[in-house]
């Protein structure tokens, strides 16, 4: 008996020791992951304010709720599956996935450029009468929960195609941390961006002239930090979606277009001293986003004037 307990705690030890192993890959494969996500979550971060710019700030909090527990679920029920069944059915077909998400960022980049240089807008926006603010407020979070499945699954993708080697238990821990945290992240982001005006109009009726002062600072600001965020989302889009085009055709074989870019970077950084490493990673964005515009161009004249085809692939516009 001592020595089928002492041979059963032995075997406990050594799953215990596994587990452990497992969780610990799991966790440095997550945070490798992440980082190749930062360019989507920045872009998922900055759009979603505008879902819920104009509406009532008593909904603020709700919609926001609305659109994280939809994001959940385009992650964990949806995206999370298809991804390891991909992974193991049809692996050659991630690349793709990512390319076919990064038309759709330049796509949607593009279309906001063009319509702040005075282009035609498309689908309803907050300038138009909204006749039914429950229907219009159901439509605002559905149309938020599709943009979020594309750009959720971009980040599913890119998270896969870093952990594409792990076994299988890895693969699914990582999509799974990664998918949960970078939700909370964005939509807790989201929410104290939002409700920054509430914040600052109770510090502002404070006694403490301090908070007073940071009070008021704060509702000036709120409005210009929606427009930034707003700029800096755009740019996102079309940095993200460039520089996944530019990966990918290189992955492909086609690698013309990366090494030219990739020996401007080392041109700058070559030249830039103490500043290279910053300047280098900024030449190589801004080079990854004229791609981006180049190619959302090409592709929003495609769809609206040759086609025909309004804005139907996320409903971007209604936050416009």
């Amino acid at each position: 008996m001592p020595g089928g307990l002492v041979a059963l705690l032995d075997d406990v030890s050594v799953i215990a020791r596994t587990a452990a192993a497992s969780v610990d890959d799991i966790t440095v494969a997550a945070s490798r992951a992440g980082t190749k996500t930062a360019g989507v979550v920045i872009d998922d971060a900055a759009v979603t304010p505008s879902y819920v710019t104009g509406l009532s700030p008593a909904r603020e909090l709700p919609i926001i709720w609305n659109i994280t527990k939809g994001s959940l679920k385009n992650k964990l029920l949806i995206l999370l599956p298809g991804a390891l069944i991909l992974s193991w059915l049809l692996p050659s077909a991630i690349i793709f996935i990512l390319m076919l998400g990064g038309a759709y960022l330049s796509y949607e980049g593009a279309e906001k450029v063009m319509e702040k240089l005075g282009g035609e807008k498309h689908g309803k926006t907050l300038e138009d009468e909204i006749v039914d603010p429950v229907a219009f407020e159901k439509q605002r979070v559905a149309g938020a929960i599709r943009t979020d499945l594309i750009l959720s699954a971009e980040i599913m993708a890119i998270t896969l195609n870093e952990v594409a080697s792990e076994d299988f238990i890895v693969r699914a821990g990582v999509l799974a941390i990664v998918g949960i945290a970078v939700t909370l992240f964005v939509y807790g982001a989201v929410a104290i961006i939002v409700k920054l005006d509430d914040i600052g109009l109770h510090l502002s009726k404070r006694k403490s002239q301090a908070a007073e002062t940071f009070g008021r600072f704060l509702v000036r600001s709120v409005p210009y930090i929606l427009k930034a965020l707003s700029f800096i989302g755009t740019i996102a889009m079309l940095w993200v979606g460039g520089g996944i085009i530019l990966h990918g055709l290189h992955e492909l074989g086609l690698h013309g277009p990366s090494d030219w870019a990739h020996g401007v970077q080392h041109a700058v950084e070559t030249v830039t001293g103490g500043l290279s490493g910053l300047l280098g990673w900024a030449t190589y964005a801004a080079i990854s986003a004229l791609v981006g515009l180049g190619l959302g161009f090409v592709i929003v004249i495609l769809l609206h004037k040759v086609f025909k085809m309004g804005h139907g692939m996320g409903e971007g516009a209604e936050a416009h």
